[in-house]
C-alpha cells in the first residue's frame, strides 16, 4: 500500500505552491502613514539594517515571503533599481 501511495504524496507535495511561491509578483508600498516610510531591511527582521525607505507607491518584485515572529517578510527588488534588493513587511504592500 505504502508503494502506491508514495508517488501520489510527493506528486501533491511538490506540485502545490507553497505560500512563500503565492505572494510572487508585482505590489506597491501603501499604507505608510504620513510622511514615514517603509523600511526596506537586509534581512528578515527588525534587527537588520535598514537599506533605504519606501515611499507608499514605490513599485517592487517579490520573489517570496516568509513568517518571523507576527510579521511576514517579503524579499523584494525596486523595480526601478534592480540592484536594490532586502526584506519588507508584507503589512505594507498590495498587488498591483
Amino acid at each position: 500500500m505504502l508503494a502506491l501511495t508514495a508517488p501520489l504524496l510527493a506528486a501533491i507535495l511538490f506540485a502545490t505552491p507553497t505560500l512563500a511561491d503565492s505572494w510572487r509578483g508585482t505590489y506597491e508600498v501603501h499604507g505608510v502613514k504620513g510622511e514615514d516610510m517603509l523600511k526596506m531591511r537586509e534581512g528578515p527582521g527588525t534587527g537588520y539594517k535598514v537599506i533605504v525607505g519606501l515611499p507608499n507607491g514605490t513599485a517592487l518584485e517579490v520573489q517570496s515571503c516568509q513568517r518571523i515572529g507576527n510579521t511576514r517578510w517579503c524579499k523584494a527588488t525596486l523595480q526601478r533599481a534592480r540592484g536594490l534588493r532586502g526584506y519588507v513587511s508584507e503589512s505594507y504592500l498590495r498587488e498591483k
